[in-house]
């Protein structure tokens, strides 16, 4: 390996230049690491996905001192697939990275441009929304849903195709349909669910997740974020109960429902009198 490849990978101020040099030799088919140089995009594609979440984690709870390891494991992410698009001959890190800078020059004429008039984040809002439809008539994308990645995390896709569909007109005016088709799909699992087979069952409680979805958005709340906080809620609190019962020299397994359910509920106060 050349003097200078090796004084790259061992410089501390080497920056993106000194990772993606690392990525190369971890990489390389012959002196790489086997695991490395066995993965493709699509094994790749899971962490990916994981370590945005985690980066997203970090950021729910406020840990600062995890966050730029963090957003480390994202950013190898990119330099990992640029690596394989580069073996492959499809294209480089830096060809990613100009994109992107391609991209946000674009995308704000009214800061590295001559538009001068967008003077608030509704307006910019606004802008930026116009000029992606823009860029997606340039792809051949026409239909208002095209472009939503089929890849995102269904609650959130959900999320960005009712967005969509309210540009053109497509929604109820406000939050008091919405609430009502959520009772209304509530109602036809509980009616149904002893009668309907599994995929029928299963499509009743995609409609109303997709619903839920459609109320988060009226009501102004992002649904993964919601979802994500009471993930961590349910988490704090069944560990509080947990707690409990080990202090009585008791594992959940070795507890009831109705002891469980108990602590449950003391727990419960304790936060709202905290």
């Amino acid at each position: 390996m050349a003097k200078s490849s090796d004084a790259i990978v061992h410089d501390p101020e080497g920056g993106i230049d000194r990772l993606v040099e690392i990525m190369a030799r971890l990489r390389d088919p012959e002196t790489g690491c086997p695991w490395d140089v066995a993965q493709s995009f699509a094994t790749i594609a899971p962490y990916t996905i994981e370590e945005a979440y985690e980066v997203a984690d970090a950021i729910e709870r406020a840990a600062w001192d995890e966050l730029e390891g963090e957003l480390g494991d994202l950013l190898f992410q990119s330099v990992f697939h640029a690596r394989m698009a580069e073996e492959a001959g499809l294209f480089t890190f830096h060809d990613v990275a100009r994109g992107m800078a391609d991209k946000m020059l674009a995308r704000h004429p009214h800061v590295f441009g001559s538009q001068d008039d967008i003077d608030s984040a509704d307006a910019q809002t606004e802008n930026w929304e116009a000029i992606k439809a823009a860029e997606r008539a340039e792809k051949a994308q026409h239909g208002t849903l095209d472009g939503v990645a089929v890849g995102l995390p269904a609650l959130l896709r959900a999320y960005k195709l009712q967005k969509r569909a309210a540009r053109v007109g497509f929604d109820w005016p406000d939050v008091g349909p919405v609430l009502d088709k959520v009772t209304e799909e509530a109602r036809e699992v509980a009616e149904a669910r002893d009668r309907l087979s599994h995929a029928e069952l299963t499509e009743e409680l995609g409609d109303l997740f997709f619903v839920l979805a459609n109320l988060a958005r009226h009501l102004g709340v992002e649904p993964e974020a919601a979802l994500r906080h009471a993930n961590a809620k349910f988490t704090r609190r069944f560990e509080a109960v947990e707690a409990r019962l080990a202090a009585l020299g008791k594992r959940p397994e070795d507890s009831d429902l109705a002891e469980m359910d108990a602590f449950w509920e003391a727990v419960k106060a304790d936060e709202t009198r905290g």
